[in-house]
């Protein structure tokens, strides 16, 4: 999620094309102008079927013993060299094949603080997901209804009386991604520590014509969650980031990851790494407030809480075994219709890459990768401390690639890069 204009535009799912929040720049990903935590790219085209994922008899993952740890040790340190990853720690579990929990390089540049797997990180678009958990708790609640209009709860939408929360969740709205607008990234990149409002956000969207009727394509755009959001708050009545501690942070267990209303930053965290500045200069974001990322990809979170979350977010269910969401409401969610890029589907705030099921994030400065791959129940998560793009991709989709190209070489976590388009 660069901060170039292009950059944060990209939101969420480019090559990361699924989750990046990049801001224009941004969990996305994780919002592309900004890509916030995801990073789907742009790019709306009429969707075409993707691959299924190859089955693997085996459950898809490999032991992970000596050799393989080993082998896992050399690579994400090469992966780091060539892209300039400053700090980067990666976690694998599996309930039968072992375990790798690993922090490579630096957590702070300027006096050489190690990477460890304790840090708080921003997490960027993977926000999303925590978003569309909430609306769909709402859902199952009968408080609302996934076909309902966005018209009905938030008023001055484009076309909201015909764009669904259903299309809003999967990013087939229509609607322009607001952290690709040029004043939008000019304000942020000119004070990177104002706060936004909602209201602010969806302001620099809607002056902009749609992109399409709604449902015909996908596209990648955080005003999607932005309106979300307010329909969780409207609803659900409590603040965004309240109703989600109470309903699933606390439920899950999840203790270390909050979501922020201005720039405080829980410690110990990493500091951050970008280019997505007014002048292009590599910059530390730590201090940077995230309140333009919102619902979008202003979340903060850890390595193990990443860890409890990956199979939740794709069983629907909480560690405890009870449902976090319906059976039936959990099976929309995860009917992930293909995108634009190959091999790659994307349902209600999740997307599915070759059998692994989750989401990226991407906010300036940090990048995260959570994911699950239910045939061997196992989970991966990676954090960083940059977004600054290599050869086109995101850093967190390089590292994710060359794990899983170790680990589930029938699952290769394959994030291809896309040329924005809008």
């Amino acid at each position: 999620m660069t901060l170039s204009s292009g950059r944060l535009r990209r939101g969420a799912v480019t090559a990361t094309a699924m989750g990046t929040l990049m801001v224009p720049l941004a969990g996305g990903t994780a919002l592309g102008v900004p890509a916030l935590g995801h990073t789907v790219t742009n790019a709306a085209v009429a969707s075409t079927e993707p691959p299924s994922p190859s089955a693997s008899p085996s459950g898809g993952v490999r032991v992970l013993t000596p050799d393989v740890t080993h082998q896992l040790d050399v690579t994400v340190q090469q992966v780091m060299r060539k892209a300039n990853i400053p700090g980067v720690t990666v976690g694998i579990w599996t309930p039968d094949k072992g375990s790798y929990v690993r922090s490579f390089g630096v957590a702070d540049k300027s006096n050489g603080q190690r990477m460890s797997p304790d840090l708080y990180m921003r997490i960027g678009s993977e926000t999303k997901t925590f978003t569309v958990t909430a609306l769909l708790k709402l859902v199952d609640e009968g408080k609302v209804g996934l076909d309902d209009p966005i018209g009905k709860y938030v008023s001055g939408v484009p076309n909201g009386d015909k764009i669904t929360l259903r299309q809003l969740a999967g990013m087939r709205s229509g609607l322009f991604n607001y952290s690709e607008d040029p004043d939008f990234f000019k304000a942020l990149t000119s004070d990177p520590q104002r706060p936004f409002t909602p209201q602010q956000l969806l302001d620099y969207a809607f002056k902009h014509p749609v992109l399409f009727p709604p449902g015909e394509k996908f596209y990648y755009s955080n005003t999607n969650l932005i309106l979300l959001g307010l329909v969780v708050e409207k609803r659900g009545g409590l603040p965004l980031g309240d109703y989600i501690e109470k309903n699933v942070l606390a439920p899950a267990g999840m203790h270390h990851t909050v979501f922020p209303i201005d720039a405080a930053f829980p410690n110990p965290h990493a500091q951050g790494y970008t280019n997505q500045t007014a002048d292009g200069k590599v910059a530390n974001t730590a201090d940077w407030n995230p309140s333009w990322g919102w619902a979008a990809g202003a979340m903060i979170s850890t390595l193990n809480d990443l860890r409890t979350w990956a199979p939740t977010v794709a069983t629907g269910v909480f560690p405890d075994g009870s449902r976090m969401i319906s059976p039936a409401t959990q099976k929309q969610r995860l009917t992930t219709p293909p995108t634009p890029i190959p091999g790659a589907g994307y349902g209600l705030g999740i997307f599915n890459v070759q059998g692994w099921i989750g989401h990226n994030g991407s906010l300036p400065g940090y990048e995260s990768l959570t994911i699950y791959l239910p045939s061997a129940k196992a989970t991966l998560v990676v954090v960083l401390n940059t977004d600054i793009n290599y050869q086109g991709a995101e850093p967190s989709t390089v590292v994710g690639q060359a794990i899983t190209e170790i680990i589930s070489p029938q699952h290769v976590f394959n994030l291809p890069a896309q040329p924005a388009a809008h």
